[in-house]
C-alpha cells in the first residue's frame, strides 16, 4: 500500500503494531548460511544446554530484519530511511517465539543537510509472545516537508 504522509502529518506519540511472526529453526539455519555466523549459542543446542538460557537464542540481527521487516507494509513515496539508532537486544529469543513490532513516533528534527526535509524518529520495539520488548532501536527516516524551504519551529 502506498500513502504520503509528509513531515507535518506525522504526530508525536503515534504508534502502530504489526502482525505476528513465530521464529523457527529454518530462519536460524538461513539466517547463519547468510550471515556466516554459525556461533554456537545460536546453532549448537548441546553448548547452549549448560548455559543461563538452557537453549540456542536467536540471532540479534536475525530479530531485528524480521522485526523491520514486519514493519514495512506502507509505502510513503515521500520518506526514505536514513538509518538506525540506539539498537539495543534487551532480551533473548528462542525458536517458537512469536515476535511482532510496535512503532512509536518520538521525534521530529529539521534535517541539518535538507532543507526541503525533515527527520522523523520512529522507536521500533520488537515484543514477543509475553508482551516483553526483546529488541528496541531508533528508526530515523527523511521526510519531505509540504512546504518546501520552511523550517519547522518544533
Amino acid at each position: 500500500m502506498e500513502q504520503t504522509t509528509y513531515f507535518e502529518d506525522y504526530e508525536i506519540g503515534s504508534t502502530r503494531t504489526t502482525t505476528g511472526r513465530t521464529i523457527t529453526e529454518t530462519d536460524f539455519v538461513v539466517h547463519a548460511g547468510h550471515t556466516g555466523d554459525f556461533f554456537p549459542h545460536h546453532m549448537d543446542a548441546e553448548f547452549m544446554k549448560n548455559t543461563p538460557f538452557g537453549q540456542r537464542i536467536a540471532h540479534g540481527t536475525l530479530v531485528f530484519s524480521i522485526g523491520v521487516g514486519l514493519t514495512a507494509s506502507v509505502i510513503n513515496p515521500v520518506a526514505f530511511s536514513y538509518g538506525y539508532d540506539r539498537l539495543r537486544f534487551v532480551r533473548p529469543v528462542f525458536i517458537g517465539d512469536t515476535i511482532r513490532t510496535r512503532t512509536t513516533i518520538v521525534e521530529k528534527l529539521d534535517d541539518p543537510k535538507r532543507p526541503d526535509a525533515g527527520r522523523v524518529i520512529e522507536r521500533c520495539e520488537v515484543l514477543n509472545q509475553c508482551d516483553e520488548v526483546v529488541l528496541a532501536a531508533d528508526h530515523i527516516y527523511v521526510v519531505e516537508r509540504k512546504e518546501k524551504g520552511i523550517v519547522s519551529s518544533e
